[in-house]
């Protein structure tokens, strides 16, 4: 059986400042994934804690990237792990 996972949308659901780490960047990215394995389809929607660690110039769109990537490497992750099983 072959399972396909794929990511459709992802986006920055929320952000903070670290209390405590300078330069670290906290929040949530939602991110909506395809399944199908041949019989069935289902879509899943996934909030997921990220953290980045930015220079101080960073811009908004900079730090959105920089947390949407750690999620989409998280999933990514997860997609190795099921194509093993």
């Amino acid at each position: 059986m072959q399972l396909s996972l794929e990511l459709i949308d992802i986006a920055v659901r929320d952000k903070q400042v670290h209390p405590r780490l300078q330069g670290r960047i906290t929040g949530h990215v939602r991110a909506l994934l395809s399944e199908d394995d041949g019989a069935h389809s289902q879509t899943h929607d996934l909030t997921i804690a990220v953290w980045a660690d930015l220079p101080q110039d960073a811009n908004e769109a900079h730090t959105d990237m920089a947390l949407m990537v750690k999620a989409a490497g998280i999933i990514a992750r997860l997609k190795r792990r099921l194509a093993g099983r």
